[in-house]
C-alpha cells in the first residue's frame, strides 16, 4: 500500500469508527484479548521499550500482544521475547498490511509520539492510551486515556511501562530474551572486546585516537578488540585505527549476528546508541559514553538495574534541554542539538571530548573484573 492508500485507509477507517453509533461512548476493556504496543521508534528507543512488553505479559498473560516494528527489526524478536509478537510496519512506505491482518484491537498503547492515535482507531482500537501533551494537540484528540508525562526522572522505558497499571516488570534476565539465530560469521577468538565506533550523530562521536588508545590498553589486559560500525560508518573505524591493526566488523553484520557477537564479549564500549541497548538486552558488561543525551533516561534505569551496564557523562552547561518527545519536564537535562556551525548548533562535541581515556579505563577496568 502507498502513503496515499494508508491515509485513505486511515479516513476511512475513522469515518466508520466515528460515524457508528455503538462507538460514541468508549469504554475500557476489562480483560483485553489483543493489544498493540503502536510506535516508530529507531532501534535503542524500541529496546527500550522492553519494560513495556516485560509488564504487558505479567498483566495480560492471556492476551495477544503486538508490538509494531520496523523490518529490520523484527528478527531480534523471532524468538518471541515476553510473548510479544511483531507486526512489520513502516509508515515511511506505507506498509501496513501486517497492522490491518491482525486488527481489530481491544487496547492500543502509544508511548511516544500520539501522532499514531488515527491509525489505532482506524485500526479499530476499543480503547487508546497515551501521553498527554503532545503537540500540536491534534494528535490527543483521538487518545482515550491521556496519561501525565512524567514530572521525576526516570528512565524511558521505565516511565513508558506506567501507560498500564500493575507492579513494575520483574529487573531484566537475559533469560527473558532468547536471541535470534543468525548466519554463521568468523566470530574473534574469546575473549574479545566490542568498541562500537558509530552514532546517530558527530556529536556523539568519542575522539579517534582514544578509541585506538583503549583497543591497546585492552590487549594489555589479554583482551582482543574488535572494531564495530554501520556500514555508513566505516571512516570512523578507518580514522581510529589505519593501519588497521585490530579486526573490524564494520558494516558486516544484521543485528542477529550483532547480538550474538555481543552475547560473547567479554566487554562492550560505545556511545550512547542504539547498539548499547541491543547490549543490554545480550548480557555483555557495557560502559556507554553519554555526550549529548541523557544517561537518566537511556540509562539502566529500574528494570535494567541488575545488569552490568555503566554509564559514562561529564557535567555540562549545554545538556539543558528539557524537551523528549515534544513534552516538557524539568528533570530531562538534553541536548538535541545538531552538529554544525549556526548559533542554534553545536560545532563540536565537548561534552564526548570531556569523557577522558583514563576514566574509560577505569570503568572498563572495574567491568572485566566482575563490578
Amino acid at each position: 500500500m502507498s502513503r496515499l492508500g494508508t491515509r485513505l485507509f486511515i479516513l476511512r477507517g475513522l469515518a466508520r469508527q466515528l460515524l457508528a453509533p455503538r462507538n460514541w461512548r468508549r469504554s475500557r476493556p476489562a480483560q483485553p484479548q489483543r493489544i498493540l504496543v503502536l510506535h516508530h521508534l529507531l532501534l535503542g528507543d524500541t529496546l527500550m521499550l522492553t519494560p513495556l512488553l516485560a509488564k504487558l505479559a505479567a498483566r495480560y498473560p492471556q492476551a495477544e500482544r503486538y508490538l509494531a516494528c520496523a523490518p529490520a527489526f523484527a528478527p531480534l524478536y523471532a524468538n518471541r521475547p515476553f510473548g510479544i509478537q511483531t507486526l512489520i510496519w513502516n509508515p515511511r512506505l506505507g506498509e501496513i498490511a501486517s497492522l490491518q491482518a491482525a486488527a481489530p484491537f481491544d487496547l492500543v498503547i502509544i508511548p511516544a509520539e500520539n501522532r499514531h492515535s488515527p491509525l489505532a482507531r482506524a485500526l479499530g482500537a476499543k480503547w487508546v492510551i497515551a501521553f498527554a501533551d503532545d503537540k500540536p494537540a491534534w494528535k490527543n484528540w483521538l487518545v482515550d486515556e491521556a496519561r501525565p508525562f512524567p514530572q521525576s526522572p526516570a528512565a524511558f522505558g521505565d516511565f513508558c511501562a506506567e501507560l498500564i497499571d500493575g507492579p513494575a516488570p520483574a529487573p531484566y534476565r537475559t533469560a527473558d530474551w532468547p536471541l535470534p539465530a543468525a548466519a554463521p560469521f568468523d566470530a574473534p577468538v574469546e575473549p574479545y572486546a566490542v568498541l562500537h565506533l558509530g552514532a546517530s550523530t558527530p556529536l556523539k562521536y568519542w575522539p579517534a585516537e582514544r578509541w585506538l588508545a583503549l583497543a591497546d590498553w585492552l590487549v594489555a589486559q589479554g583482551i582482543t578488540p574488535v572494531w564495530s560500525a554501520g556500514a555508513k560508518e566505516l571512516e570512523l573505524v578507518r580514522q581510529a585505527d589505519p593501519q588497521g591493526r585490530y579486526r573490524s566488523f564494520g558494516g558486516q553484520l544484521d543485528l542477529p549476528q550483532l547480538a550474538q557477537l555481543l552475547a560473547k564479549a567479554r566487554l562492550m564500549v560505545c556511545p550512547d546508541t542504539g547498539v548499547t541497548h541491543l547490549a543490554r538486552i545480550a548480557g555483555v558488561p557495557t560502559v556507554a559514553l553519554f555526550g549529548p543525551g541523557s544517561s537518566l533516561i537511556s540509562g539502566a534505569g529500574e528494570y535494567w538495574r541488575d545488569s552490568p551496564f555503566t554509564a559514562l557523562s561529564i557535567d555540562i552547561a549545554c545538556r539543558n534541554q528539557t524537551n523528549t518527545f515534544r513534552r516538557q519536564a524539568a528533570w530531562i537535562q538534553r541536548c538535541s542539538r545538531s552538529f554544525g556551525p549556526a548559533a542554534n548548533q553545536c560545532a563540536e562535541a565537548r561534552c564526548m571530548q570531556g569523557i577522558t581515556l583514563e576514566v574509560v579505563q577505569a570503568a572498563c577496568a572495574e567491568r572485566l573484573d566482575g563490578g
